[in-house]
């Protein structure tokens, strides 16, 4: 029996996901949570063998949230299923320690096949996205530049492509007002960038904003 954890700010997301693990043998949703703070309160007393994770929820960044779930147990095997386009998280949640990502267009049988997949060792990752992995040392610099930087360097250009100034940015992140300023330094400088307006251009071209 696979038992399944399910971590969605959607009530109607976690329903339905639960109806569609109950038609199913040989698995079984044990518990579900709607912020990343139940997550964490879960896997620090519970086991289960896959936890499907939403990685924007509320109480916690998603990445941050899945290397401190990884720190905490780092044998959990997390399959992400978002909202989000591959192109914009799937490669930094990988990286963080994700064994799978999905987003949550794709098929119920899609979704079965990832879980027993997750659950068996393996990774399990979309046609199309695995295509995108393949071919990635035939990228264009430009794509290359955001997916090296850092994980909260990628926070702040996506706010910053939001339109936020950087006072609210530091207020959202908690963070001092020059310490934005600095990591906005430090994307500008890899990414070969001069301003604001080039930040906001490259995020739109790259489907990177909400």
């Amino acid at each position: 029996m696979i038992r399944i954890f399910v971590a969605d700010d959607h009530a109607l997301i976690r329903e339905g996901f639960k109806k569609l693990i109950d038609n199913e043998m040989g698995m079984k949703v044990i518990g579900e949570a709607e912020d990343g703070y139940q997550v964490i309160n879960f896997i620090q007393t519970n086991d289960c063998d896959v936890l499907v994770l939403d990685i924007s929820m509320p109480g916690k960044n998603g990445l941050e949230l899945l290397k401190e779930l990884k720190i905490l147990n780092p044998k959990l095997k997390v399959l992400i299923l978002t909202i989000h386009p591959e192109e914009r998280f799937a490669i930094r949640a990988l990286k963080a320690g994700a064994s799978g990502y999905l987003t949550k267009v794709s098929a119920p049988k899609e979704l079965v096949k990832a879980i027993q997949k997750v659950y068996n060792g393996g990774k399990y990752v979309s046609p199309s996205l695995a295509e995108k992995l393949a071919s990635n040392l035939d990228m264009d610099r430009e794509r290359i530049g955001h997916e090296a930087l850092s994980d909260r360097e990628f926070e702040v250009l996506r706010l910053i492509a939001s339109g936020k100034p950087l006072a609210d940015i530091a207020d959202e992140l908690s963070l001092s007002q020059s310490t934005v300023n600095t990591y906005r330094s430090r994307i500008l400088q890899k990414m070969n960038l001069r301003s604001n307006a080039d930040i906001i251009h490259y995020a739109i071209r790259h489907n990177l904003l909400d």
